[in-house]
């Protein structure tokens, strides 16, 4: 029985760790997606202001780490949603609009010292939101084909 139970565990282990990489893979690719955005947009510089830098190459890379982060949460969580693609761009939809709460709204101004811009939403701000949903449709849409293989 102890085998058996051992077996489970690792199985258990191997799943979350295949889904794990499974969400860094697709939200890669959701943030490639967005990154397109914010380089169109001029916002790469300050995203690599993060790391004391104005490149937008170092934005951009600075900018798939935090996907792959995002990523990899999401592949932790997504597999214990109920299964189906209305469910899986629901999902993409209202993680992209966490992480711009989290991430535009509040982590990025304290990261940047700029605490007077906590919540503050403007222009910028809107695109952001668009470029965060879409982030989170297209890593939701390319986890659940993945997933699906």
């Amino acid at each position: 029985m102890a085998t058996t139970a051992i077996r489970q565990e690792q199985a258990a282990s191997s799943t979350l760790v295949s889904s794990v990489i499974q969400g860094i893979t697709a939200a890669l690719i959701g943030g490639s997606v967005f990154g397109v955005q914010m380089a169109v947009g001029g916002m790469l510089p300050m995203l690599a202001q993060m790391v004391g830098s104005q490149n937008p190459v170092v934005g951009f890379v600075m900018h798939l780490m935090i996907s792959a982060i995002i990523g990899a949460v999401y592949g932790a969580v997504a597999p214990r949603l109920p299964s189906g693609w209305l469910v899986s761009m629901g999902a993409g939809i209202v993680y992209g609009v966490i992480w711009w709460v989290l991430g535009a709204l509040v982590m990025m101004p304290l990261m940047m010292g700029m605490t007077d811009m906590v919540f503050q939403i403007g222009d910028a701000q809107w695109m952001s939101l668009v470029g965060h949903v879409i982030f989170g449709i297209v890593t939701a849409g390319f986890f659940t084909l993945i997933q699906r293989r």
